[in-house]
């Protein structure tokens, strides 16, 4: 029988009212002036707003004294990124903005609380399943309280979603150079909250990312951890949510074994 601890469903109940209250009222009826660009690519909603204002306010009633380091609160101010290397909830309002504005799912929200630059617990939460992915270090991975441990797909060639969003021409092609004869290529959802659940679930073996933001990641790398597979740097190094920029890139994998034979080909 599956059980949440008292803190998993507290998040979860706030993650679940975020959704309902802000998130999918909005869903296909965003009206024009509810999005503005932050940059290339990068819109930002009347939603990301609002349910990062709701879980700052909330996260810190449950844990005052823990700062809170959310992905439009560093937009508006980089020094909070300083909050990193201490004790921090981190959160991703609206994981899958792009998709959101464009009336597609998948689209999530992701909670991780981090101590000394390195994830302690996390929950991501996909309000279309109700489904919530949690964990906690040193006790497995979870989905609504049942452990869960990765399984790959059982394709030959392993699939491999990458994401070629943010790559230059050269770095495409030197990708579909070493990697498209040996991996079936799909692409990316465009949202971690639904790709790090790809990768346990048995839908893909191997996910890449070039942007390694901690909203993005910080949950995600310690969940397909715990479940089993890994997560780590291109050069094998373990990620921190306090890492600075010019870090390389971050690989995810449904199991050891194929993390290590996609690495001996992308740097061999």
């Amino acid at each position: 029988m599956s059980e949440l601890t008292a803190l998993d469903a507290e998040i979860r109940d706030l993650l679940r009212f975020a959704a309902e209250r802000s998130m999918l009222p909005r869903f296909r009826a965003l009206a024009e002036d509810d999005v503005e660009m932050k940059g290339e690519d990068d819109p930002v909603t009347v939603v990301d707003r609002e349910v990062e204002d709701f879980l700052t306010e909330a996260l810190t009633r449950l844990a005052p004294g823990v700062a809170v380091v959310g992905e439009e609160a560093v937009h508006a101010d980089a020094g909070v990124l300083g909050n990193l290397s201490g004790q921090c909830w981190i959160i991703d309002p609206l994981d899958g903005t792009a998709n959101f504005t464009e009336g597609k799912e998948p689209f999530g929200i992701i909670v991780a609380l981090a101590d000394a630059g390195r994830a302690v617990a996390g929950w991501i939460y996909d309000p279309n399943l109700d489904r919530l992915c949690h964990v906690r270090a040193g006790e497995g991975a979870k989905i609504n309280g049942e452990t869960v441990s990765a399984r790959t797909t059982g394709e030959n060639p392993p699939v491999t979603a990458v994401s070629r969003m943010f790559l230059t021409p050269e770095e495409a092609a030197v990708l579909d150079a070493k990697l498209a004869a040996h991996y079936t290529l799909v692409d990316i959802p465009r949202c971690a909250a639904e790709q790090y659940p790809r990768l346990v679930l048995g839908q893909n073996d191997v996910s890449t990312f070039k942007r390694t933001y901690p909203w993005d990641h910080a949950a995600g790398v310690l969940w397909l951890n715990e479940a089993g597979g890994r997560a780590a740097r291109l050069d094998g190094s373990e990620y921190r949510v306090d890492d600075g920029a010019g870090k390389p890139g971050l690989v995810g994998a449904s199991s050891p074994a194929i993390w290590d034979e996609f690495i001996a080909r992308v740097t061999g």
